[in-house]
């Protein structure tokens, strides 16, 4: 089986590192490549050390319609059976291109609608509707998490076209390593008595890493560190934020890193403030590594029952609230927690597994097998017996 993959760039975003850590798991009879509509990005090295072949499309923008010719020829040269789109620009061109080459199977992971907006940006009446149009071009949309599946159904896509395949993590890839500890805070300067705050993640508004720092500054711990690990546009303003509220010489950017575990396991506390999220992968991955949680919103802990993530704390989005629960932590203790029981929940290995399972027969069509019960969803592998990790279940807060 051959299987396309199509995805807007290839920077280390979470919808990037996902396809890259699935590709990693791929297993025969499937025979994986990727097109990349813009610029390759850190990532395609990575992808093209495992083996996959990454096409260039040289997208110059959003209305580089000349992209479409050379995507239906790339889909018609490889005779692929299933095109599998990840990000808005490239589940757009992506369906097009494959129903014009005639690929039979077309499946679009949704990884970033947000509410009101889709990659951190508002979505109006247009992109809603190229949106809806070229979702009915596709077999199915997978979501990431039953809170996408929702938008997706606020969006008119109907309950038999959406399937919820959540985000795996590589639990044993994040295993805390006292080595890797000693060696990463060793070149930050970072004492084994100092308290280390940190994210993982893009650096764009939707993040609210500007709060993050404000709170840092706010908590006024000793000899505290904030470290903050990836890139974006705002990664300016941050830095000029930091060294106004006079805590630049203790906050470490780190730019882009292909090792996310070996930052998590130089930190103390995990930190998300973000506005919006479709899943929250750098939470998950926090708790695989042992770490402490707070965060503002996540999918993948709203969506299950509280129990399962007992080291995680929810707060609002406020400064004050915030810098009290920074302020609260104590000094650094060498032994880490355990790995919560939602993180068994998201292993990689079925979420790979589902996903090919939608490669397959035609039974998978909801064209031609439609869902009686509302959008079908996974459970995964071994999973603690509460959590469907597809499924409906809330969260008390």
């Amino acid at each position: 089986m051959r299987v396309l993959h199509v995805i807007t760039g290839l920077g280390r975003g979470g919808a990037e590192r996902q396809l890259a850590a699935l590709l990693a798991r791929r297993a025969e009879p499937v025979v994986s490549e990727v097109a990349v509509l813009t610029g390759c990005g850190p990532l395609a090295a990575e992808i093209r050390a495992l083996g996959v072949p990454v096409h260039e499309i040289g997208m110059r923008g959003n209305r580089d319609f000349a992209a479409l010719p050379r995507l239906v020829r790339l889909m018609r040269d490889g005779r692929y059976d299933v095109v599998h789109t990840h990000l808005y620009r490239a589940c757009v061109y992506g369906r097009i291109a494959a129903r014009i080459a005639g690929v039979r199977r077309i499946i679009a992971t949704e990884h970033s609608l947000g509410d009101g907006e889709i990659e951190g940006r508002r979505a109006g009446i247009g992109v809603r509707l190229l949106y809806r149009a070229t979702e009915r071009l596709g077999t199915l949309t997978v979501a990431v998490s039953p809170t996408v599946a929702a938008r997706l159904r606020g969006w008119g896509v109907p309950d038999s076209r959406i399937v919820t395949v959540p985000n795996g993590v590589d639990a044993a890839a994040f295993a805390f390593d006292p080595a890797r500890r000693a060696e990463i805070r060793a070149a930050l300067g970072v004492a084994a008595t100092e308290t280390v705050v940190g994210c993982v993640g893009r650096l764009v508004p939707g993040k609210r890493t500007d709060l993050l720092v404000r709170a840092f500054a706010g908590a006024a711990v000793p000899g505290a560190w904030l470290v903050v690990a990836g890139d974006g546009p705002e990664r300016g303003a941050l830095e000029r934020l930091a060294r106004r509220l006079g805590v630049a010489s203790r906050v470490r950017f780190l730019g882009d890193t292909a090792d996310v575990p070996g930052v998590l396991a130089a930190l103390d506390v995990y930190a998300a403030p973000s506005r919006q999220e479709t899943f929250g992968l750098g939470v998950v991955e926090a708790m695989a590594a042992g770490l402490p949680v707070l965060y503002t919103t996540c999918p993948a802990l709203d969506d299950v029952p509280a129990s399962l993530a007992p080291h995680a704390r929810r707060l609002r989005a406020d400064l004050v609230e915030w810098a009290a629960a920074l302020a609260r932590f104590p000094a650094p203790d060498p032994v880490r927690l355990p790995v919560a029981p939602v993180v068994g929940g998201y292993d990689l290995g079925a979420t790979a597994r589902a996903l090919h399972d939608l490669y397959g027969p035609a039974a998978h069509d909801p064209r031609t097998h439609p869902a009686k019960d509302g959008p079908r969803t996974w459970s995964t592998t071994g999973a603690p017996s509460e959590v469907s990790c597809g499924g409906r279940a809330s969260r008390a807060r």
